[in-house]
């Protein structure tokens, strides 16, 4: 089967495009990319789809930015469809809105595809991932930690997005444009993106390294297993998330910031729907933050009989009440709540609303009044080390800085202050502790304890206690590493 017939077959499988479609194709000058865009151009040429045009965007990040946007209009104009071009300093953005690289872009990016979308009058836009796209996803959601609806990866139609390259292999593809370039096409040419070669970047580093791993010694066919495996993911998550969503209409009572579930029918349901539903409810109060699988099992835990009573989770706090448990959501303006004599009179400390949680970006910091100071972290590679990386106190992370493994912060890291039943891996000692024991081995005062600043992962794992120590899971313990530094500042 041809490349085109593939990706036609694909589109209809999954009803993504019909005849009258109007469709914008993302270009960014990569092979995909213009793969896509000479795909979609034929599939209009034969009536199949409508092509209102291409959008390019310079995210401005690397040198070649401007290069690619050249050749993006080039190929544009070679093949006779108007072209949307636009560009953001995206570096910027990240500064000023305390988020990774990665993350701003991908927000620059999809609200550009939204305004060509619009501006184009047209209905969906079309992006040129690919099968090995999915396979990356997939492994990459694995690696961090996540079930059937994080495995099922990317979805062929999601909103006004639609991947109709999905079914289709980059070096296919490849070789497809090679063989056009070599027959005088001028739309076929493309340009590499020199920062795929950045293996510091989580997706490069299992393309380049732990996909060839896989392939050459486990399974030359690892990249259409994992697509596959990612298939059966978002065919089971469909239909869990069904049943979730009729088993909750049935035993959650919603009222405001209030979910109220009954405890009983709750605890009747299989394991697997259980989870689906805590999870539904959750995120519902969650206000755009990740509720991860840490967080759906320490509630839980709460809905058990002898489980405790309560948990604080990402913009809610889970509590056991008679027959219920009751999610209580919390006000933005909640997050991050404090008042200075709460930290001298012991009667607040236990009050929820005092609380704190603040969500910590990569590249990025954020400020702390209730402690007075601010928590920092940025990413380093094994060859960008600095002094401090050597020092044992950052090693150990008792000190203004700490150093830790970067591959295993799972997810996005916030900061937030104690709870109860907080435990944690000290550095040598090869265990669990409590962290109110650590406390009290360190001499840290009572009513200093709730301003101590806690780095956690998207599962809620203790990654430093800021000043104090790292869990011992998080240790540097190779040079050749990636890291991330933690950096505790005092105001």
């Amino acid at each position: 089967m041809s490349v085109i017939d593939r990706v036609r077959q694909f589109i209809r499988d999954h009803d993504l495009i019909r005849a009258d479609t109007r469709v914008v194709g993302a270009l960014s000058g990569g092979s995909d990319s213009v793969a896509l865009a000479s795909i979609l151009r034929e599939l209009h040429v034969q009536g199949e789809l409508c092509l209102a045009g291409l959008a390019h965007f310079n995210h401005q990040l690397r040198p070649t930015a401007d290069r690619d946007e050249h050749a993006a209009a080039s190929i544009a104009a070679a093949l006779e469809v108007p072209m949307l071009v636009d560009r953001e300093d995206v570096a910027a953005r990240a500064r000023a809105e305390q988020r990774s690289i990665e993350d701003a872009a991908h927000a620059a990016r999809y609200a550009f595809f939204e305004r060509a979308r619009q501006h184009f009058r047209a209905d969906v836009v079309a992006l040129g991932h690919t099968r090995d796209d999915q396979a990356e996803t997939f492994l990459l959601r694995l690696i961090r930690g996540a079930g059937p609806r994080g495995l099922a990866s990317m979805y062929p139609r999601h909103d006004r997005m639609v991947r109709p390259l999905l079914a289709c292999r980059r070096d296919e593809l490849r070789a497809w444009l090679a063989r056009r370039r070599a027959e005088g096409d001028p739309a076929a040419a493309y340009v590499d993106d020199e920062s795929n070669a950045d293996v510091g970047i989580p997706r490069n580093r299992v393309r380049a390294e732990l996909i060839p791993l896989l392939r050459d010694r486990f399974n030359p066919a690892i990249v259409d297993v994992l697509a596959g495996e990612a298939e059966m993911a978002r065919e089971a998550w469909d239909w869990l998330h069904r049943l979730a969503d009729d088993a909750a209409s049935e035993i959650v009572r919603r009222e405001d910031d209030v979910r109220a579930i009954d405890l009983e029918r709750l605890n009747r349901l299989p394991p697997a729907l259980r989870r689906a539903v805590m999870w539904r409810v959750m995120t519902e109060l969650a206000r755009g933050r990740t509720v991860g699988f840490g967080h759906v099992a320490a509630a839980l835990r709460v809905a058990a009989p002898d489980g405790p009573r309560t948990v604080d989770a990402p913009g809610q706090r889970v509590e056991r009440t008679g027959s219920q448990v009751v999610l209580t959501g919390r006000p933005p303006d909640a997050v991050g709540r404090w008042k200075p004599e709460n930290l001298t009179n012991p009667e607040h400390l236990s009050n929820p609303a005092n609380l704190f949680w603040y969500p910590l970006s990569i590249p990025g910091e954020v400020e702390l009044p209730q402690a007075n100071c601010v928590v920092s972290a940025r990413a380093i590679g094994a060859t960008d080390r600095d002094h401090e990386t050597i020092e044992a106190r950052a090693i150990a992370g008792n000190g203004p800085v700490a150093i830790v493994r970067s591959d295993l912060c799972r997810g996005s890291l916030a900061v937030r202050n104690r709870r109860p039943g907080d435990r944690f891996r000290p550095i040598g000692l090869h265990g669990h502790k409590k962290l109110q024991d650590f406390f009290v081995d360190r001499k840290v005062a009572w009513n200093e304890r709730d301003a101590i600043p806690l780095v956690v992962d998207e599962t809620d794992r203790i990654v430093w206690v800021a000043g104090y120590g790292i869990d011992e899971a998080f240790q540097v313990t190779d040079p050749a590493q990636h890291v991330l530094i933690l950096r505790l500042t005092q105001g």
